[in-house]
């Protein structure tokens, strides 16, 4: 595996990477490689017509039509 060495860091963030890393019951390293994994490999997003093509079929379109009578759009929605 390959290394990383990091110069100039912060003090603070050094404490608070030591402190989340004791929170974790880690080493502040296994934190940091934690940090690095989760930062760098997110899922990747999926696009609007990926998201469309996942939602279920629930009815004919005709299901969905535009009541444009005002007395019919009351009835419906009771």
């Amino acid at each position: 595996m390959a290394q990383l060495l990091v110069r100039d860091v912060d003090e603070a963030l050094v404490k608070a990477l030591r402190e989340r890393a004791a929170r974790h019951g880690r080493s502040a390293e296994a934190e940091h490689r934690e940090i690095l994994a989760k930062a760098l490999r997110r899922t990747r997003r999926k696009s609007f017509a990926e998201i469309l093509a996942a939602m279920p079929d629930v009815g004919a379109d005709e299901d969905f039509a535009r009541i444009e009578d005002p007395a019919e759009a009351r009835r419906v929605s009771r």
